[in-house]
């Protein structure tokens, strides 16, 4: 995922780094972060903040399509959660309210030393983050059939399995090591030409 000062509220873990480890590079979801990313719109609204870096309630409540005072309540739930934060850097004068996601270890739902705090909330965000996959691998299946025939020159997706041997001990250092290539790449990442990339990693072992 990410290491401590890089990620942002919009990353999560179940898992994947020995407990040793977890302490220093994971924040475990409290009740208050699980009950505020549970709900469909407030996940939406941390998604387009990491899309946007910053942004203010007016701009987000356009994006959305929802109205102005409802967007702003569902900002200080996110707020009061330590999800999303105020960003003055951003903001024209004092009363300029400009938002942009808590920086955060990567989120944890939870953990054998940690177990969840809220397993209602825990388990609808989880329903949340199934659906977002499931989307996001819809959209990879209608584009593929593009590149792989020539019709679009342009790598917009991937779809990759690999099936490997491994100990729990070099699961879990592949994975460290996806964490600290991404974190390589992202940092004081503000190209022009970047896009938003949603990435997803699933794997399991074979006793489950």
């Amino acid at each position: 995922m990410a290491e401590p000062g890089e990620s942002t509220a919009g990353e999560s873990t179940a898992g994947g780094e020995s407990a040793s480890e977890r302490r220093h590079t994971t924040t475990v979801m409290t009740s208050a972060m699980l009950k505020a990313v549970a709900n469909p719109l407030r996940r939406r609204i941390v998604n387009e903040l990491i899309k946007r870096k910053h942004a203010r309630a007016v701009d987000l409540a356009a994006d959305l399509d929802v109205a102005a005072n409802t967007l702003s309540f569902h900002l200080r739930v996110l707020a009061e959660a330590g999800l999303i934060e105020e960003d003055p850097e951003h903001a024209r004068d004092r009363r300029d309210r400009v938002w942009k996601p808590a920086e955060l270890h990567a989120l944890e739902l939870g953990s054998p030393e940690h177990p969840m705090e809220d397993a209602v909330a825990g388990t609808a965000f989880m329903r949340l983050i199934i659906d977002e996959h499931a989307e996001l691998m819809r959209r990879v299946v209608n584009w593929t059939p593009q590149f792989t025939q020539g019709h679009d020159p342009v790598m917009r997706g991937t779809f990759q399995q690999r099936n490997a041997r491994l100990t729990r001990a070099e699961f879990e250092h592949v994975l460290k090591r996806i964490g600290e290539a991404f974190q390589e790449v992202e940092r004081d990442h503000d190209d022009p030409d970047a896009l938003f990339w949603q990435i997803d990693i699933v794997a399991a072992d074979e006793t489950i």
